[in-house]
Order: structure tokens, then C-alpha cells, then sequence
């Protein structure tokens, strides 16, 4: 994910930035690509060197065989064939070093933004701003599940017989408002100048490896068996995906895409996912936004994406806060990171709905997505991504919000079209 030269020539910055990250297991890494590129680039000069020769040597063959110096001829061919000997075990010694090179360079993180609060987790990260004042009423909130039971909403222990944990049914106005959250989601992108995508839900591997950490894949991605197919986490992953080695004139900048899909996960290792409830799940929905553009312009469109979530939210009169990620929270490819987090009345705390991110031109370098300006030369793009909103975990500051003292569900203004034109639920 980063550049070989810029690892070459800054080797301290590089494992300064993993000491920030708190990654020093991966020091040594940096030294061990340092060397193995400088083995990759003494075997490509030999064969360099040795193809040339090849050549002045295959010309003088037709010129002693001409001169009629059949014995000179005869032994400029078998110091062809010696070359080609060792052109073969080179090359394959060039494959080796590559892969091994590559395996290294991979697992390296990126060089985080100056501006990235420096903390080993996420216990660390640092509270930027508030929107809207968090409430709690004199009434008490019960747990979410047993809101939606009592709207006739949800049944997880059918979706438990069918599925396992970490699933559920939705059903009657829960699965309505599930649905007309997205709805309207959609809509409030497009309406601020965002194509709407539907994109693929499984992806390829060289696809995966594009998008994402070796760590996030292994503890997030469902592996479809015999094929080399993978359920998306996220529609980040194949909206990504979809540019692929694909050079994009600079005047067609930025695009700015926004995507649904279902998700799936593993949650591998991840706490909550025997809970009785919606926060940590192995499926769920989510409308995502995209934005490829030029590396100047990153910074800019960052703080447009988090600030659409933000919107979204306060439209729906739901109280929330933003929290700018640390270093050590940070997944490897990203430059820069902020989760929006909603306001929980029933625990009197903010929990996580979006997450907003800038992977600088990492992605772009995976996958090489490059730009081409109008003086024709190519450079690579940079890459962000933003949650909208991703039910049904939003659904729990939802109706935590909107629940009355008679365990009724407000519905706001701007979701009232959504849900045939409903003010409120009643249990």
C-alpha cells in the first residue's frame, strides 16, 4: 500500500508511523523489504545485462556463420544456451523475491494524517463535536429488543432455529421503518449529487486484497466454498472494486457514488454477538457512500461525507456526536478515520452508526486505479468511503429516541412519506 521508493528512501518515517500505530511487531518488516528490494532490483540488472548479451551474441552467430567460422559460431551457441540457463534461474529467483517482497509490503501500514490523534485503541479516541442535546426521560427505556417485540417487530428465535445467532426477522412496522430508513437514505444522497448504485454482493479475492487488511478480511469475510467468490462486508468493497486497473480522465473528477447493498460479516472475535438484540449481527443493510477524486481534494470530501451522515441523523431528530479515530484504531490502509455515534438513552451514552474514512491513494495503489491529467501524465487516486446509515443498529437510537411514556414510536417529519404516511406506532 505504499510506495517501494518512498519505503527505500524513508525507511525511518515508515517505522515511526508503525511505532504511532502501536504495530511494533511489524518493525522488522521494514528492513526485510529494504532488502529484498535491493535483491529484486540486483536480479533484474543481471537479466538486464544478460539479455543484452544474449542479443549482441545472437548477431554475431549470423555473422560467423556468414564468415563461414562454424567452430567461433558453435561456441557462441553454447554460451547462449549457458546464458538462457541462468536467465531461467533468475527469473524464477525474481518471482520468489516478488512474492516475498509484495507479502511484506502488504501487511506495511500507511502513513497516517499528521492531524490523527496518537492512542493504542479505541478508548483513545477523541470526541470532535455534538449535535443535538442528548436527552434522557423521567420514563424509563427498555431494552430495544423489547420495544420491537411489543410493535409486533421482531423474532429472533425463529431466525436463532434457522440461522444461528446473529440474525433475525424483522416484521410488520419495524421491518417497514428498517426499509424506509434506507429509503429515504437513498434519496438524501441523491439528492446531494451522489449516483445511486446497486452493486454486485460478492466479489473476488483480488478484489479483497484490494480493498482491505489482511486482519480485516480474516475477521470479517465470508469465503463462498469452491469458488473464488466472497460475500461483501460492505458495498465499499465492490463499489471499489469496480475500477480496477481502470485510468480515469481527471476532468470526469470526482465521482461521487452512493451504494446499498446487504452486508455480511463474521464479527470474528468481535464481543456482543451472543447478545439478544440488533447492535452486532452477521447481516445487515446498509446505504454507503464513495467518492474517488484527486489526492488534494481527499481532505475536502472527508468532511463532506461525515457531515452527510450527521445530517441524515439530525433529520431523523436523533442526537449525535462525532469521534475522530486514533492511530491505534486505525485499520492499516487508512490515512484518517471518524465515527458518528448516536445518543443512547437507555445507557446514557453514544454507540457507533457510520464510520467515515480517507485511504488515500492505498486502495488506488492495490488496485491500480490511476488518474490521467489533462497534460496526459497518470497518478493514483485517492479513495473514501462513509456509512449513511446501516439498520437495523440504527434502528435501536431510533426508537430509543422516539419512544413515548406509552411505549409509542414517534415518526419524524422527513421519514413520515417513507412509512405510507404513519406519525406514529402503537403498541
Amino acid at each position: 500500500m505504499l510506495d517501494i521508493k518512498f519505503v527505500r528512501e524513508n525507511p525511518d518515517i515508515v517505522k515511526e508511523n508503525i511505532r504511532k500505530k502501536f504495530e511494533d511487531q511489524k518493525l522488522p518488516l521494514v528492513d526485510e523489504v529494504i532488502e529484498l528490494d535491493r535483491q529484486n532490483r540486483e536480479i533484474k540488472q543481471e537479466l538486464q545485462a544478460l539479455q543484452a548479451d544474449r542479443n549482441r551474441i545472437s548477431k554475431e552467430i549470423g555473422k560467423l556463420m556468414h564468415e563461414g567460422k562454424k567452430d567461433e559460431a558453435m561456441a557462441a551457441k553454447e554460451e547462449v544456451t549457458k546464458n538462457q540457463a541462468r536467465v531461467a534461474e533468475l527469473s524464477e529467483k525474481e518471482k520468489t523475491v516478488e512474492e516475498e517482497l509484495k507479502k511484506r509490503m502488504m501487511v506495511i501500514p500507511n502513513i497516517i494524517d499528521p492531524s490523527v490523534p496518537i492512542g493504542k485503541d479505541d478508548s483513545e479516541n477523541v470526541e470532535l463535536q455534538r449535535f443535538g442535546d442528548p436527552v434522557v426521560p423521567d420514563y424509563p427505556i427498555p431494552y430495544h429488543t423489547e420495544i420491537m417485540e411489543k410493535l409486533h417487530g421482531i423474532d429472533m428465535d425463529a431466525a436463532g432455529r434457522v440461522a444461528g445467532n446473529g440474525f433475525y426477522y424483522l416484521l410488520g412496522d419495524i421491518a417497514r421503518l428498517h426499509s424506509a430508513c434506507l429509503s429515504y437514505a437513498r434519496d438524501f444522497m441523491i439528492d446531494r449529487g451522489f449516483t445511486y448504485v446497486i452493486p454486485p454482493y460478492m466479489i473476488r479475492r483480488a478484489v479483497v486484497d484490494g480493498v482491505m487488511s489482511f486482519d480485516e478480511m480474516d475477521a470479517m469475510m465470508y469465503k463462498i466454498e469452491g469458488e473464488d467468490l466472497y460475500l461483501i462486508g460492505t458495498s465499499e468493497h465492490s463499489m471499489i472494486g469496480r475500477f480496477i486497473g481502470e485510468t480515469i480522465d481527471a476532468d470526469k473528477l470526482p465521482l461521487t457514488l452512493t451504494s446499498y447493498s446487504p452486508c455480511f460479516r463474521k464479527e470474528k472475535g468481535a464481543h456482543g454477538i451472543e447478545e439478544r438484540g440488533v447492535y452486532r449481527i452477521h447481516q445487515f443493510e446498509k446505504q454507503e457512500m464513495i467518492v474517488i477524486c484527486e489526492p488534494e481534494d481527499a481532505n475536502k470530501w472527508y468532511d463532506r461525507l461525515w457531515q452527510n451522515t450527521v445530517d441524515y441523523f439530525r433529520s431523523l431528530e436523533i442526537p449525535v456526536r462525532t469521534l475522530e479515530c486514533c492511530s491505534g484504531d486505525l485499520a492499516d490502509l487508512k490515512v484518517k478515520s471518524l465515527d458518528v455515534e448516536a445518543w443512547s438513552p437507555r445507557q446514557k451514552k453514544y454507540f457507533e452508526v457510520g464510520s467515515c474514512s480517507n485511504l488515500g491513494d492505498a486502495q488506488a495503489r492495490r488496485l491500480n486505479i490511476k488518474i490521467k491529467g489533462a497534460d496526459g501524465k497518470k497518478h493514483l487516486a485517492n479513495t473514501l468511503n462513509n456509512t449513511c446509515v446501516a439498520p437495523p443498529r440504527m434502528l435501536i437510537a431510533f426508537l430509543e429516541n422516539h419512544l413515548q411514556a406509552d411505549g409509542s414510536v414517534t415518526i419524524p417529519e422527513a421519514l413520515q412519506p417513507y412509512m405510507g404516511g404513519k406519525k406514529v406506532l402503537i403498541p
